[in-house]
């Protein structure tokens, strides 16, 4: 006879599973907004979308939670330790002579209270995205036309500079915009036509490059699967985001899970 107290526990495991491996379904964001997604995050119960210039929660299904007004722009976010991490730029995204004016803003999940505000200026073409491995925070943003090699910056806890990678990628527009580990690898989105994935390894060594769209947001999921986001603006209606389950390939980097 199974355990009474055991019963809410197989619940949760049994959503949780039915909802990260849902073969070929979008999880959409209750709403629209006005400005475009720039990256997602998720924690065992809710998603985290950030539109621009709104931040928002939802449940694991894209029903709306919580939203707040932000200031713009806020870019690609991460969650760590029931807090988010969101790269944030107040200045010149992409100019040549660094006149971006890079932060990291933290919020308690929970609530999307801002607690913290961390400024990050040797992201000096400006803070697009954020990952997080290990306890260390790891930021990327513009690439100034011309410049081959993507920059990753390496932060402690407190956003102390640890070290400056670079990764031997070749010209992306605009630099990375979207972050996450996963499956042993770095994953990046990055803009273009067509827009292009980065997949390094744990030392930031190229592994490829491939054509596939994840500049709106690449997230894993706390069992260890992959959410790509998507998103559209139609004016005056606003924007939408969307997320679906991928999964690595060889020849395309990453593809879409379907039935």
């Amino acid at each position: 006879m199974l355990c009474r107290s055991w019963i809410p526990i197989l619940s949760w495991l049994l959503t949780s599973w039915t909802l990260w491996a849902s073969e070929g379904q979008s999880i959409t964001c209750q709403g629209k907004h006005s400005h475009h997604l720039q990256g997602i995050c998720v924690d065992e119960q809710s998603i985290y979308w950030s539109f621009t210039t709104q931040l928002v929660k939802t449940d694991r299904a894209g029903k709306l939670q919580l939203q707040i007004p932000v200031a713009n722009h806020h870019g690609d976010l991460c969650f760590e330790q029931g807090k988010l991490y969101v790269a944030v730029n107040l200045g010149r995204f992409n100019d040549a002579d660094g006149n971006a004016d890079s932060w990291i803003y933290v919020y308690q999940a929970d609530t999307l209270t801002e607690i913290a505000r961390h400024p990050i200026p040797q992201v000096r073409y400006g803070a697009g995205g954020i990952g997080v491995r290990g306890g260390k925070f790891y930021v990327v943003g513009g690439l100034p036309s011309g410049m081959q090699k993507n920059n990753v910056f390496e932060f402690d806890s407190q956003f102390q500079l640890v070290r400056h990678h670079q990764i031997d990628s070749g010209y992306t527009l605009m630099g990375i915009q979207t972050a996450t580990f996963a499956d042993s690898r770095w994953w990046f989105g990055c803009y273009g036509n067509p827009k292009i994935l980065l997949v390094a390894d744990e030392n930031f060594h190229l592994l490829g490059r491939f054509e596939f769209d994840c500049s709106l947001g690449i997230s894993v999921t706390p069992d260890g699967q992959m959410l790509a986001a998507s998103g559209r603006c139609k004016r005056p209606e606003g924007c939408t985001g969307q997320a679906q389950i991928v999964v690595p390939d060889k020849e395309t980097g990453l593809r879409y899970l379907t039935k």
